[in-house]
């Protein structure tokens, strides 16, 4: 799970009427930060802020909701919260704590939970009940953003698994499933996440026969009638973290090594109809040095990938049952 990165903690919101939802994961103190966008169709917030070469490559927060730009509003929740809290950066005595809280929205408007809010969409009274149920323990499934997502034509989810590298490293990763590719392979059962699988933790599924990965967009036909080949209808929203002191370069490596993940798992990913987004953040508990520096940053990457790739099939999985 995310939270097995020591001093994280995630917390979930689900509307059932509306069949959509928030989930938070907070970042105590301002963890290093960094973000890889890769889809055709991102909705995103302080984006930009992470960037490198900017001031403040911090996240003291991160959103992933469903409701697409509406969803955006759950961040705010968020960040008035964390202020009334004291975290954030002090720029001034005597002025509000600001704290920076990244968001990424999937889009869920077109299932069939009920969507007339009128002039109050529910995901900043979303964002407020995720931060206030932030813990070390979450559910994975149809919960939270993954609550109205879609995997291909299957019901999409929130999934989450981690890796221990030895040395005191350890490596999470937490992604919202709502992608136009497929997670199952040609059988429709066996995950192409399933040579990365651990333990048994979506399914323990090995595929019977050769992959046929020859269809270059599967269930093309079935996805056009559901109205998903239109830009901005799917993405996959993800997270990793580490406990190394990474700068906010070596998050930015890490984030993009991540994004090999969604292509482990999915297939296609980074399509114009997705809008896939990484985030990447270091607590900086563990010092590296310089000497091996390169290799370990190139093993988190690596591991990072693989944890996002089983936290997909796992998000999916819990989803389906």
């Amino acid at each position: 799970m995310l939270t097995d990165v020591p001093g994280l903690t995630v917390g979930h919101a689900t509307d059932e009427a509306v069949k959509t939802g928030v989930t938070v994961a907070r970042f105590p103190g301002g963890w290093t930060a960094a973000v890889d966008v890769r889809g055709g169709g991102p909705g995103v917030r302080e984006t930009a802020a992470l960037s490198p070469e900017n001031s403040f490559a911090k996240l003291h927060a991160l959103t992933l909701s469903g409701g697409s730009v509406f969803g955006l509003a759950a961040a705010d929740a968020v960040t008035t919260a964390l202020s009334q809290a004291g975290e954030g950066f002090q720029l001034r005595p005597q002025t509000h704590p600001t704290p920076i809280v990244g968001g990424a929205v999937l889009y869920d408007l077109a299932n069939d939970g009920d969507k007339a809010w009128g002039d109050a969409p529910p995901y900043r009274r979303l964002g407020r009940e995720a931060f206030e149920a932030l813990d070390t323990t979450f559910a994975l499934g149809a919960v939270g953003a993954g609550r109205g997502a879609r995997a291909g034509v299957v019901q999409g989810g929130l999934g989450s698994a981690s890796l221990h590298l030895g040395d005191g490293l350890v490596v999470g990763a937490l992604v919202a499933v709502n992608s136009v590719g497929s997670v199952y392979m040609p059988d429709g059962e066996t995950f192409w996440a399933w040579p990365f699988e651990i333990d048994g933790e979506f399914g323990g599924r090995t595929p019977s026969g050769p992959a046929g990965a020859i269809e270059p967009l599967p269930d093309g036909s079935r996805l056009a009638g559901l109205g998903r080949l239109n830009p901005g209808t799917n993405t996959t929203l993800a997270v990793v973290a580490v406990n190394a002191d990474l700068g906010p370069g070596e998050c930015q490596r890490l984030a993009i090594m991540a994004q090999d993940g969604l292509s482990r798992a999915i297939r296609p990913a980074h399509t114009p109809f997705d809008g896939d987004v990484v985030f990447a953040a270091a607590s900086g508990a563990v010092a590296l040095g310089e000497e091996g520096r390169q290799i370990i940053l190139a093993r988190l990457g690596a591991a990072a990938g693989d944890c996002l790739a089983r936290a997909i099939a796992r998000g999916v999985h819990a989803a389906n049952g």
